[in-house]
């Protein structure tokens, strides 16, 4: 059988996010869960005004442990809600040994892909159905032994920008919602009361079978007019770095048990500080099961690494990301000699580390800087295994379009 250069998953189901910030493993046994232990074992649902809401929609939930490899591909809701594409992901696995699938259910419009069911929801009317039956689909998946995460967008939300306005980011100057370059509103990431709604969206996911969480856009805004930010909750007094990693460790207190996973910039595995918007992968490791930062060579700058065009050069760039990921964890850790070197010592760190999380990095599979064919994919997986050695836990390739170049899996 003979394949194109890119294995097209969407090809009658309309593409309508296009993000720019952004193995095969051995199968595991199937665990049913009752309702009984999910509550005892997770605190799935803890007693927020949502509870009984929340709890008619356990039914005995099928979870699949987390592959010790994973190969992940992401979807936008749009794909998630399609039979042919769900069809097309099965065919995948079995065929390149995909296992692993992160699902849109919040995405940067601040809908929900689905019915939750949620008060909240339903009164500021944060639904845009394009999954109709979440069940269905993750049963399905499930079938077929792929885990499947539920990718949630958080503070970037401008549904909640214009319905709760109180909650959001504001404009100095005028006093309305400020938006960033792509026109989107946003939430001020110190609001408490946000953090419970994020939080009760994470339960819902987990009762209808979701295997993990995976938090995007747990930050400060990066872009726009950043002068003319406002913020209803946020003192500017406290670090930025603090709010986010509060909301990290509400995110992991509410959670208990659940697999839960954090996306962040590359640049935060390299630089010592938050990057203006509060991410330190410090404070990830400490809160999450998985930390997966975004190193997608194209969006380093140029002359990163004395490169031109970061884009061109994947394993250089993205072992240089990774092995400096990992000497942040070793020196967490207060294990001593650990390097920035794909070391015996530091991998062991990882595998034995059992408090902190495992890096498991979004990769770009998408021409932006280079084409990004096979060999390009394959070089930044080589560059992730080496980097990791034994704490190689997998990784996730990010295409916009959903269009992968799965041949690069074999």
């Amino acid at each position: 059988m003979q394949f194109s250069k890119k294995y097209v998953l969407a090809v009658s189901v309309p593409i309508l996010v296009l993000m720019g910030y952004w193995g095969l493993a051995t199968k595991k046994n199937i665990t049913l869960l009752s309702l009984v232990s999910l509550e005892k074992n997770e605190n799935a649902i803890n007693s927020s005004s949502t509870e009984k809401k929340l709890n008619e929609f356990v039914r005995n939930p099928v979870f699949i442990n987390t592959p010790d490899v994973v190969k992940g591909i992401y979807l936008t809701s749009w794909s998630g809600g399609s039979k042919k594409k769900i069809d097309e992901v099965i065919k995948l696995s079995k065929t390149f040994g995909i296992n692993s699938v992160v699902i849109d259910i919040k995405d940067f419009s601040g809908y929900l892909a689905y019915d939750t069911g949620l008060e909240q929801v339903k009164k500021y009317k944060a639904h845009e159905i394009k999954i109709a039956n979440i069940t269905d689909v993750i049963n399905k998946l499930h079938s077929e032994n792929i885990y499947t995460i539920a990718r949630i967008t958080v503070f970037q939300d401008p549904v909640m920008a214009k319905t709760r306005p109180d909650l959001a980011v504001r404009r100095k100057s005028t006093g309305g919602i400020w938006l960033d370059r792509k026109g989107l509103g946003w939430i001020d990431p110190s609001n408490k009361d946000y953090w419970n709604y994020i939080v009760d969206i994470s339960k819902d996911a987990r009762s209808r079978g979701f295997d993990e969480l995976n938090f995007d856009y747990i930050r400060f805004p990066s872009d726009g007019n950043l002068a003319d930010m406002e913020f209803p909750s946020w003192n500017r007094k406290i670090p930025k770095h603090e709010i986010i990693r509060e909301f990290f460790k509400h995110l992991r207190d509410n959670l208990p048990g659940v697999k839960i996973s954090a996306d962040l910039f590359g640049l935060a595995t390299i630089q010592k500080d938050d990057l203006g918007i509060g991410q330190i992968i410090e404070d990830a490791y400490e809160n999450f099961d998985y930390v997966s930062p975004m190193v997608y060579p194209s969006h380093y700058a140029s002359g990163f690494l004395g490169y031109k065009s970061p884009a061109k050069y994947p394993y250089e760039v993205i072992k240089y990301s990774m092995d400096s990921a990992v000497k942040k964890l070793s020196l967490l850790d207060g294990s001593a000699g650990a390097t920035s070197t794909a070391s015996a010592s530091s991998t062991n760190l990882i595998a034995s580390n059992k408090k902190f999380a495992e890096l498991r990095p979004w990769i770009q599979d998408f021409d932006l800087g280079a084409d990004y064919n096979v060999q390009m994919v394959k070089l930044e997986i080589d560059a992730i295994k080496d980097a990791l050695g034994s704490g190689f836990t997998g990784f996730m390739l990010w295409s916009p379009s959903n269009i992968y170049t799965v041949e690069a899996l074999r």
